[in-house]
């Protein structure tokens, strides 16, 4: 199985097009305020027109109002929505697009239960626990915690680098991963060379 690849947290044109010219398969659009990768509606329409035939574009929610989803998806052509708070499945699956659920991992959470009422989403997003952020925080969390089969695909988040990605692709064999702070030269700006790092380092371990 080929592991699928996504990269988080664009804020510039460039960065779009450093992504899909080294192989990824999504590019996420942050629109939550308190991100230091949040973009405007401007900068995300101008990022959707740049992006390569064939590159799925990501709109990232936290319990947003379902008028701030709207008026994204209207903005600018959105090819999946990722949600990491506490929207409902109900609300989730309420815009007529493909959905990811997030969760953060930590010990004493049961992911089965939790992700439960969320069999509707695309895949299953697991992320670093942080009690105040919710992902680009660059932390990692102990892949041992994730359960064997779950019901949606898994798309591995938290920590993940162009140094350590083939480990985590061995593991796991999650269905995808997705990267932001560990490619980026400073919060909001990706570096190409460690995007390019990054993704090879999946390829190596799909040869």
């Amino acid at each position: 199985m080929r592991t699928r690849i996504k990269i988080c947290g664009i804020t510039r044109v460039e960065d779009a097009r450093a992504a899909a010219g080294s192989g990824a398969d999504a590019i996420g659009l942050v629109f939550y305020a308190d991100s230091p990768r949040c973009v405007d509606l401007a900068q995300a329409r101008a990022i959707v027109d740049a992006t390569s035939p064939f590159v799925t574009v990501v709109g990232l929610f936290v319990d947003p109002t379902r008028e701030q989803v709207a008026e994204a998806i209207g903005a600018c052509t959105l090819g999946v929505l990722q949600f990491h708070g506490d929207e409902t499945p109900g609300f989730c699956g309420s815009f007529g697009l493909p959905y990811i659920k997030a969760a953060r991992v930590r010990e004493d959470a049961d992911l089965v239960q939790s992700l439960a009422p969320y069999r509707a989403a695309q895949g299953w997003l697991l992320d670093a626990y942080h009690d105040r952020l919710y992902g680009g925080t660059g932390e990692s969390f102990d892949w041992k915690l994730i359960p064997p089969d779950l019901a949606r695909p898994v798309i591995l988040s938290g920590g993940l680098t162009p140094d350590n990605v083939g480990a985590a692709v061995r593991q796991v064999r999650p269905w995808a991963v997705d990267v932001s702070s560990g490619v980026e030269s400073k919060k909001g700006i990706k570096d190409a060379a460690k995007i390019a790092a990054f993704i090879a380092g999946v390829r190596n371990e799909n040869a």
